[in-house]
């Protein structure tokens, strides 16, 4: 009887390990999509069972991967996006959109957190420790899980200017992400490149000329990594640099250039430009807020 119990929890752990195998190689089926709202309504089901799943196999490392980045993106896309669009109208309504934009972030984080330290046994206590030495014991293997779990807490941080105990992670937050571009900077087309346009921006105590120059290289990187057909970094730089050095006509031409391009060219980047090309027009709508003449 004994046997038969063992044999029939391994079966069952084995079936788990299998559909969590399935479920991490998914992102393709959605990131092709050309309907974000269909998007937007199918993820949550499956962010909840990609949570059951590690229930049964918390160390399953695709999974921890797959649930981190799954939270961060949904939360950006359509959480945090509905709150800044919301912010002009219904300043309550947005305010708790951030509220729960912040709290899917952690969410996002902790699992990527938990990725590391199945991969690097120790890491959460020698981050608290000391984070850039911290980042010394992961290797190019990790590359992924350091960038999603660095995207998920500085986007936390981003929408909790009012959470101090939050916003002293940022050392952290810049730890994992320079250690992943120090594994691999051409990491997801230039994905970490994107991240730092931001991060330069919002770096503390640096002078804004120094900033936006270090921001400008991550974009020019960025666009030459993605062969100019991703959104994103056009959008970044609009957002985060243009604006702080109230460049409008830079402004204006890098988000229409974002909206010139064509989607359907690179399928698998469909739905990451459909939701970017979406940003960019609601900066534009707002182009007579954002400069002053």
């Amino acid at each position: 009887m004994l046997i038969v119990s063992a044999l029939a929890i391994g079966c069952a752990r084995f079936a788990v390990n299998r559909v969590g195998d399935a479920m991490a190689g998914s992102g393709t089926t959605f990131a092709s999509d050309n309907d974000p709202e269909l998007i937007r309504e199918a993820v949550p089901f499956a962010l909840k069972l990609e949570e059951s799943l590690l229930a049964e196999s918390p160390e399953h490392r695709g999974l921890l991967l797959a649930t981190t980045s799954g939270f961060t993106q949904y939360s950006y896309a359509f959480v945090q996006e509905d709150a800044d669009e919301l912010e002009a109208t219904n300043l309550t309504a947005a305010t708790a959109q951030r509220v729960r934009a912040r709290k899917l972030y952690l969410r996002a984080r902790d699992y990527g957190l938990r990725g590391l330290e199945v991969s690097h046994r120790g890491f959460g206590k020698a981050l608290q420790a000391n984070p850039k030495k911290a980042v010394r014991m992961t290797g190019k293997r990790d590359v992924a899980q350091l960038y999603w779990t660095a995207v998920a807490w500085g986007a936390a941080i981003s929408v909790s200017k009012d959470q101090p105990d939050i916003v002293a992670d940022l050392p952290k937050v810049e730890a994992l992400i320079e250690r992943a571009l120090e594994l691999d900077e051409s990491f997801d087309q230039g994905a970490i490149h994107t991240f730092l346009i931001n991060y330069e921006m919002a770096r503390p105590g640096v002078k804004i000329d120094e900033a936006a120059a270090r921001a400008k290289q991550h974009f020019e990187r960025a666009m030459q990594l993605s062969g100019g057909q991703l959104a994103s970094p056009l959008v970044a730089y609009a957002e985060a640099v243009c604006v702080q050095k109230q460049q409008r006509a830079e402004f204006e031409r890098l988000l229409k250039r974002a909206l010139a391009i064509d989607v359907d060219q690179k399928p698998d980047w469909r739905l990451t430009n459909l939701v970017m090309q979406r940003r960019a027009r609601w900066l534009l709508s707002r182009t007579d807020e954002l400069f002053v003449e």
